[in-house]
């Protein structure tokens, strides 16, 4: 896969990936404001299967922020999630607090090159494809890598977070 962060004019999230000499290919497409699903409008406009595109949900666990990262054609268990990260109650996050804390915009945070990381959770169901799309860092852009090394680059664990 290209690494194509210059061309997409960068994000924290290709500058991070790029860094780190992961390889990713940055799909970009026309984002529509009316949208009610960004990560459905990402999996028409890309033609790509919903089961291959993921969202990235921050959650307050405990009282700390973590990550989930969950395929758009699902939702989130927020008690999965917990179990995974050994807490006990967990709740969404407020949108305010989840773009101050990761520096991107709802609809638009990625997994990836947050201003500072969190602890994040990748469903199981990544694994089971070659490569998936997550958030670029803004709406309208997405970046296709080996689930692998989203997990390895964001220092994740794998579990059964989806439903």
């Amino acid at each position: 896969m290209a690494k194509k962060a210059r061309a997409a004019g960068g994000t924290p999230a290709t500058v991070a990936l790029t860094k780190a000499d992961v390889p990713f290919e940055v799909r970009p497409y026309a984002h529509d404001p009316r949208a009610e699903s960004y990560g459905a409008e990402a999996a028409q406009a890309l033609g790509v299967d919903p089961a291959r595109v993921f969202k990235t949900l921050l959650v307050s666990l405990d009282g700390s922020l973590v990550v989930g990262v969950v395929p758009v054609s699902g939702q989130l268990d927020l008690k999965a999630l917990a179990r995974a990260l050994g807490g006990s109650k967990a709740v969404m996050a407020d949108v305010a607090a989840a773009e101050r804390a990761t520096g991107y915009v709802a609809g638009g945070i990625s997994p990836v090159g947050q201003k500072r990381p969190h602890p994040t959770v990748v469903d199981a169901s990544a694994l089971e494809h070659r490569t998936i799309l997550v958030s670029g860092g803004r709406r309208g852009l997405d970046l296709e890598l080996a689930p692998q090394d989203l997990v390895a680059v964001t220092g994740a664990v794998t579990a059964t977070i989806g439903r």
